[in-house]
C-alpha cells in the first residue's frame, strides 16, 4: 500500500479537481487513482476525485500497490549525456516512445531502461515503471532524465512539480512567430472535435505559459526556415505545439497543428534542462546537440539564401 499525504499550498491548485492536483503532485496518471480504487480523504473526510480542493486542505491518499511490472527489458541503445550512481540523462531520438502504451507495447525508453538498470529496476516495481522523471512526445528529441532509485525519482519529480526546473527547446517553423518574441499564457484544453489535439483557451483547461524568441530566419520564400527558442514554464501535453500554432508559426512536420509536411518528422528538440541532482547543492545544465534532421534543414535554407544573394 502506498500512502501519500500533503497540504494544498500552491495558489495554482486552489479550486482545482483533486484528480488533477494528484496528477501534478505525484506525476502519476489521473486514471490510476480511479482504476486502483484509491482511498481519498480531504481534511480527514472521505472524498471523491472530482472534489474541488482549496488552499490549506490536508490530502491523504492510500493507493494499492500495482501488480508486479510486466515491462520487458530490451537491449536498446541509449545515447547517454550523463550518468552517475543515481541518475541518467539521455539524448532521446525522435521516434522513440518513452512509455509503453496502446500501439507501443515494447521498444520504448522504459524497456531500454529496464535492461540498462538490470536488477536495479526491481526497485521501481511498486510504481510499475523504471525511474523516468518526465516525458517527451514520441516525435520530440532531446534531454530526458531518469532516476536509478525511487528516492532520486521523487527528488527530481518534485522539482518538475514545483516549476524549479528550467527547460530550453528549439523548433523550426516555416514562418517567424507573430510577434517575433514574447510569451504565451492562458490555458490548454483538449479539442472537443479532434480528441488527439489540444487547443488554446483564455480560461478553460490547465494553465500553460511559454516564453519564446525568434533566433534567426533563413532561406527564401520557397525554402524558408525560422529557428525559434522556447522556454516552457509549465509542461502541458503538446504545449509548445499549441503555442506556436497560436503564434501563427506551427512547427515544421507537425501536421496535427497545421505545420508544413516534412519527411524528416517533427522539428522540435528539447535542447537543455537545468536541474538539481541528488546530493548536489547547485543546479546544472544538461544539453543535447541539435539533431541531424534539424541541422540538415537549416543547411538547405542557408544554401538557398546564399544562392539568392
Amino acid at each position: 500500500m502506498q500512502r501519500i499525504a500533503f497540504t494544498v499550498d500552491e495558489p495554482r491548485w486552489d479550486g482545482e479537481r483533486l484528480d488533477r492536483v494528484l496528477a501534478e503532485y505525484t506525476g502519476l496518471a489521473r486514471n490510476r487513482f480511479k482504476s486502483q480504487h484509491a482511498v481519498l480523504r480531504c481534511d480527514g473526510r472521505a472524498c471523491k476525485l472530482s472534489r474541488r480542493v482549496r488552499i490549506g486542505a490536508q490530502i491523504t491518499v492510500e493507493l494499492p500497490d500495482p501488480p508486479p511490472s510486466e515491462l520487458m527489458p530490451q537491449e536498446i541503445a541509449l545515447d547517454l549525456l550523463y550518468a552517475d550512481d543515481r541518475v541518467l540523462v539521455i539524448n532521446k531520438p525522435a521516434g522513440l516512445v518513452v512509455h509503453p502504451g496502446a500501439g507501443n507495447p515494447a521498444g520504448t525508453v522504459a524497456n531500454a531502461l529496464a535492461y540498462h538498470l538490470g536488477r536495479e529496476a526491481e526497485r521501481f516495481e511498486a510504481i510499475g515503471r523504471p525511474g523516468i522523471v518526465h516525458r517527451l512526445d514520441k516525435d520530440t528529441s532531446g534531454v530526458l532524465i531518469a532516476a536509478k532509485d525511487p528516492a532520486a525519482l521523487e527528488l527530481l519529480q518534485k522539482q518538475f512539480r514545483n516549476r524549479t526546473v528550467e527547460k530550453h527547446y528549439l523548433a523550426l517553423t516555416a514562418h517567424p512567430p507573430q510577434p517575433t518574441q514574447g510569451e504565451v499564457s492562458g490555458c490548454i484544453v483538449r479539442d472537443p472535435v479532434h480528441r488527439k489535439r489540444f487547443i488554446w483557451s483564455p480560461d478553460r483547461g490547465r494553465r500553460a505559459y511559454t516564453r519564446y524568441r525568434t533566433v534567426r530566419s533563413f532561406g527564401t520564400r520557397n525554402a524558408a526556415v525560422t529557428l525559434v527558442a522556447l522556454w516552457p514554464h509549465t509542461g502541458r501535453t503538446h504545449q509548445l505545439r499549441v503555442h506556436l500554432k497560436r503564434l501563427r508559426a506551427p512547427i515544421i512536420g507537425d501536421e496535427l497543428y497545421g505545420g508544413a509536411p516534412c519527411a524528416s518528422g517533427l522539428m522540435l528538440h528539447a535542447y537543455a534542462v537545468r536541474v538539481m541532482l541528488p546530493g548536489e547543492q547547485k543546479a546544472r545544465w544538461f544539453r543535447a546537440p541539435l539533431p541531424e534532421r534539424m541541422r540538415a534543414m537549416l543547411a538547405v535554407a542557408r544554401r538557398s539564401q546564399a544562392c539568392e544573394s
